[in-house]
């Protein structure tokens, strides 16, 4: 009896007496909810953004100062460290040349092999102080028989170039690189050159980056910068440049000059083989492979060098399906990484405290984890909940015009002939944001995709040159199928819904007032592209 009289209170208090007001007392119910704690919630969301936000100006401030500095009293690398052309002896011979390794992975990426491997067989080196080494993962036999029958080709050519293929991806490209360097004919070897297959360096670029490494003992790792030969293929490719340019500009040109530390970029580099087999080689752990030999390398006290001067071509994604394959591994991969070796990072005693600071916010948790989290969190659930809450007030200045200025620095000067381009870079960067955020949470927790891999696909010359491989009709219609399932990306179109219904709300209520909805509206077109996959060339 009595718990039924303890219904019939609550029932009362909830809907009053039959003759109340229903509808009012529902509503003070949820003016109670929203009062005592969706709006304090949004509040605390709104200061952890606000504090993300601190630390990623005052990282932007690091980067832009130190990288002005350098500019005025830093000398170039020629200055700083000790270089020396090596020249030819007519007498000696090649004697005065090191003996370097040149490894090129391979994963059934036949539309571009000829490429890399044409660009290392054609180094100015002397042939008998340069081997080639390309290592076949590709799963499909006609693509290993066309790699092979390139490399015997460069070999009737008086090259020294080995063809080695695997029949597992054990370890994907960590693994293979790592056979490759267990081979008896490689232990004549000094440096070890690292060469994605899409990428094709200039014939003097071992003349110009093995000199640093010979003349100055401490220098474990030479990185070179990237350039694309597909930048102007569509606006995928042009964003891409921007975020790689800054990334190369600033991130690496700092992590080198100020701290001789930054994240080998896996492709484009030489290695000191002391230096890998010093830091326990390459290991397989995370598939951030080149980030984890950096970070293993530099806490024994190895120096990395970057050289601005230094470019080699390479090709970026230009299908979104690659590009959202290859940014989960780059977000992802480093967040487990993160995990794995902040302890070990904070308790090394080999390098200095600013270097050990340098790596564990500067270089890891503001840059791999701090950015991409931030972004989403504010831009896509904190910035649009406010127009809804106006109880919680954000200020203009700090929501849009600081993050527009910083941008506006990065792109003139990183990528000046894309000044033009910043609100779709802003814009695109943020509709990628809950991918980018979803992969760095997938590392931090190890969840099951943690490891996953797969190979970016590279076009080559196959925009010009474009074949129907298709056997059946029936094959192709399932493709195309598959293609177009793959192609919806439910998580973005349900962002851009939400951003929609809270601009539209702004725009009818608070139009005045604020004017974020305009922000969120255009949002939601770039977000709209991304969910349809629109952006990029189309997926061959």
């Amino acid at each position: 009896m009595a718990e039924v009289d303890a219904k019939n209170i609550v029932l009362e208090w909830v809907l009053g007496s039959t003759e109340g007001d229903i509808t009012e007392r529902i509503g003070q119910i949820l003016g109670s909810i929203k009062f005592f704690f969706v709006v304090p919630l949004l509040r605390i969301c709104l200061y952890i953004c606000l504090f993300l936000s601190l630390l990623l100006s005052l990282e932007w401030l690091h980067l832009v100062i130190v990288s002005v500095l350098l500019k005025l009293f830093r000398k170039k690398p020629e200055k700083r460290y000790k270089f020396e052309e090596i020249k030819d002896d007519l007498e000696g011979g090649s004697e005065a040349f090191p003996f370097v390794l040149v490894q090129i992975p391979i994963a059934n990426e036949v539309e571009v092999h000829k490429l890399s491997i044409g660009a290392a067989c054609k180094f100015s080196w002397p042939t008998d102080k340069l081997l080639i080494q390309v290592l076949d993962d590709s799963s499909d036999q006609a693509n290993k028989g066309m790699i092979e029958k390139e490399c015997i080709r460069w070999a009737n050519e008086g090259i020294n170039i080995r063809y080695q293929a695997r029949d597992t991806r054990e370890g994907y490209k960590a693994g293979a690189l790592k056979q490759g360097m267990e081979q008896d004919y490689v232990k004549q070897c000094e440096y070890v050159a690292i060469f994605d297959v899409d990428f094709q360096p200039e014939p003097d670029f071992l003349r110009r980056a093995i000199p640093f490494l010979v003349h100055n003992p401490e220098i474990g790792l030479v990185q070179a910068r990237w350039r694309f030969v597909n930048a102007d293929a569509c606006v995928l490719t042009r964003l891409q440049e921007m975020s790689l340019d800054f990334h190369f500009r600033f991130e690496q040109e700092v992590g080198s000059s100020g701290y001789g530390f930054f994240g080998f970029n896996g492709s484009g580099g030489i290695w000191r083989i002391n230096a890998m087999n010093d830091a326990g080689g390459w290991d397989w752990r995370t598939t951030a492979e080149d980030m984890d030999l950096s970070v293993r390398a530099g806490l024994k006290g190895w120096e990395f060098l970057y050289l601005g001067d230094l470019q080699v071509k390479s090709e970026l994604p230009s299908s979104i399906k690659s590009y959202r394959s290859q940014q989960h591994r780059w977000f992802c991969a480093p967040a487990n990484l993160f995990r794995t070796t902040i302890i070990q990072i904070a308790i090394n005693k080999k390098v200095s405290w600013k270097k050990k600071l340098y790596m564990m916010l500067s270089f890891f948790f503001v840059r791999k984890v701090v950015g991409h989290v931030f972004i989403f969190l504010f831009y896509c659930v904190v910035l649009p909940l406010t127009i809804l809450f106006p109880e919680v007030v954000i200020r203009k200045d700090g929501a849009i015009l600081a993050p527009c200025f910083i941008t506006g620095v990065n792109t003139l000067f990183g990528t000046p002939r894309s000044i033009y381009l910043i609100l779709h870079w802003i814009l695109f960067e943020t509709a990628m944001s809950f991918r980018r955020t979803t992969a760095i949470f997938v590392g931090l927790f190890r969840a099951k995709s943690v490891n996953e891999w797969v190979v970016t696909e590279k076009l080559g010359d196959s925009l010009n040159n474009k074949t129907n491989t298709e056997s059946t009709t029936q094959k192709h219609h399932r493709i195309r199928f598959k293609a177009l399932k793959d192609r919806i990306l439910l998580p973005e179109i349900v962002i851009a819904v939400f951003l929609l219904a809270c601009g539209c709300y702004g725009f009818v209520y608070h139009r005045k007032q604020y004017y974020y909805y305009i922000y969120m509206l255009l949002q939601v077109i770039f977000l709209i592209l991304a969910g349809f996959s629109c952006f990029g060339l189309k997926n061959m």
